[in-house]
């Protein structure tokens, strides 16, 4: 008959089995038995999720099920299960070593019975009791301690009280209730306290299922909460912190005697920013004390955000001063002093807006570099007047040494002078002119020139001199003028006055070329290159005034200057028109551009 083993592995021997090695298999099972009693071992489990079974080694001591102590032991980094056959029913001093947060679950290799496991944050040890009852159902039972009573003074290290439980309240040495603990319900949060190492504060934590879990600290009545330290920190180092109310009601912030209020930023050390921001639409107000005043200390202070316009504005209908604190000037600038864009200031309705200088003291427009400018922010006009609109007092505009003053009109508008004497009175300014010259004062070239000047009586109204220009062939006439000084030796255009006493309705065209002569020049000198405006259609009804449209810029040759004699050559180009008849000139009217407001 063979052997026979039991479910940790101690071999049962048949009668006259094991001749000659008796002895040494009877060692290996009080061996064995002695593991089974009081035997200790390590078994790693290192790893992620996985199942670890404990099998047993008949008739060895290599089993770790068969001892009676086992230590877990490695760097788990999943859920772990340790396993045993169905057949051991004995008892287990378990602990827990392993690192990682993951719970340890301690189990029949099968059936739906008990078992038990480490909790992720569960290091330590517990007695548990294999009782393989039931093959489907064999449970691993956790066996308490019971009752232990400790006589004299005794330290307990790493232990857990599981039973009895803190109850209701912690007294102090004279018996006083030290601490109340309230129990809540399905409570699952609760504090945490930790010690800390040398250069740190130990730390009392909020801990539990919910993700985010507030510390309440809860004042009797009247109570304050007071934290005694001389630096109260809120707030850890990876966000921002907040101080808020808890509801609805004021935030007050406030020393506790007469010291001052700071706020600053990284310690002390000015780093960083303080911003104050309102509720929406609320306002932030500083509040002096009495006759305190509102002191911003910063030697530049920005209002407004980046999105809109800021307004700084008095608290109700009083007056608002913005003043220095002594001599120094009051500099008003935009863009942090870079002097881009503009600077408005707006009267309430019907409101002035004064500029008052103090004693002989200036008001100054200009940087000194650049010019200085009044303008409007429309279509409305610029008044300039003396004792508040009453019109007493002068108008005094005063240049610079040797410097023009310049009244400059936009388009075709007219700079005046007006007074009770002369209410139309205009101002000359440099611009453009005109000058008319009749056909009376032009005559026939020599060669192909047009006819001599005519005269022509009408039924009614003026009789007419013109020079009369052929339609078969190019005519000139010629004329000459001194522009006044003040002309700017450029470019100048033409308009030409005539008519045809003909109902035809062709076109005219007329050019216009001169040269300028200075003193001791020669006068045998060609003209520049001739001009026309676009061809003008006779009406079609005699003797009818026709006047062309004004000319594109006509280059007068001989580099024009001051105190020079201009002579023009004007002409009909018949192969630009088709007018069958003589083209009658009146006469041409000159525009030309001065640059002075006078011949002085």
């Amino acid at each position: 008959m063979a052997s026979t083993y039991t479910p940790l592995g101690v071999e049962l021997q048949a009668t006259g089995e094991n001749a000659g090695t008796w002895g040494t298999k009877t060692n290996t099972n009080l061996q064995i038995i002695e593991q089974i009693s009081g035997g200790f071992t390590q078994q790693s489990i290192a790893g992620g999720a996985q199942t670890t079974a404990l099998s047993v080694s008949d008739g060895s001591t290599g089993a770790v099920l068969s001892h009676r102590m086992i230590e877990f032991t490695g760097t788990i980094t999943g859920n772990q299960i340790v396993t045993i056959p169905l057949d051991v029913q004995t008892f287990y001093f378990l602990r827990n070593s392993t690192s990682g947060a993951y719970t340890v679950q301690f189990k029949y290799v099968s059936g739906s019975g008990d078992t038990f496991t480490f909790a992720t944050t569960d290091k330590g040890d517990q007695l548990v009791f294999a009782t393989a009852n039931d093959g489907t159902n064999p449970d691993i039972i956790t066996l308490n301690f019971g009752d232990v009573t400790l006589g004299g003074t005794e330290t307990l290290t790493n232990k857990t009280l599981t039973s009895p439980k803190i109850g209701t309240s912690i007294l102090d040495t004279n018996g006083n209730e030290l601490a109340l603990l309230t129990a809540t319900s399905s409570a699952v949060n609760e504090f945490t306290v930790a010690n800390a190492a040398t250069g740190a504060g130990p730390t009392i934590s909020s801990t539990g299922d919910d993700s985010n879990i507030d510390i309440n600290i809860t004042p009797k009545g009247t109570g304050d909460v007071v934290l005694a330290g001389d630096t109260v920190k809120v707030g850890d180092s990876g966000a921002a912190a907040t101080l808020t109310s808890n509801g609805a009601g004021a935030l007050t912030v406030t020393t506790g005697g007469a010291a001052d209020l700071v706020l600053s930023t990284n310690s002390g050390t000015d780093s960083g920013t303080i911003t104050i921001t309102d509720a929406a639409n609320g306002n932030i107000s500083l509040v002096p004390n009495g006759t305190g005043d509102v002191v911003l200390s910063a030697d530049t202070v920005t209002v407004g955000d980046d999105a809109t316009a800021a307004v700084l504005t008095s608290q109700g209908a009083g007056t608002l001063t913005v003043t220095t604190g002594g001599a120094s000037d009051l500099i008003l600038n935009t863009n942090s002093g870079t002097d881009s864009s503009s600077i408005t200031i707006t009267d309430a309705a019907n409101g002035n807006i004064s500029l008052t200088n103090n004693g002989t003291g200036e008001v100054v427009i200009g940087s000194g570099t650049a010019s200085g400018k009044i303008t409007t922010s429309g279509a409305n006009d610029l008044v300039l007047d003396t004792n508040s609109g009453t019109n007493s007092g002068n108008i005094t505009i005063t240049d610079a040494a040797n410097g023009d003053i310049t009244i400059s009109p936009n388009g075709t508008g007219v700079a005046k002078a007006v007074d009770a004497a002369d209410a139309t009175g205009a101002i000359k300014i440099a611009g453009k002119e005109t000058m008319w010259v009749p056909a009376v004062a032009m005559y026939p070239n020599t060669t192909s020139g047009c006819a001599d000047l005519a005269q022509t009586e009408l039924g009614n109204g003026p009789e007419l001199k013109t020079l009369d220009f052929d339609k078969d062939s190019d005519e000139f006439a010629q004329f000459a003028v001194a522009f006044p000084k003040s002309w700017n030796e450029g470019t100048i255009t033409f308009q030409a006055f005539f008519t045809a006493d003909s109902t035809n309705t062709g076109t005219t065209s007329w050019a216009l070329q001169g040269v300028a002569l200075a003193d001791d020049g020669s006068l045998n000198t060609a003209f520049g290159t001739a001009v026309a405006p676009t061809a003008k259609a006779h009406s079609g009804t005699a003797n009818d005034l026709d006047v062309t449209a004004e000319s594109g810029a006509v280059t007068i040759a001989g580099s024009p200057s001051t105190d020079e004699y201009v002579f023009f050559q004007i002409s009909r180009d018949v192969s630009a028109d088709d007018l069958t008849a003589d083209a009658k000139l009146l006469g041409i009217k000159l525009f030309f551009t001065t640059d002075a407001a006078n011949d002085g």
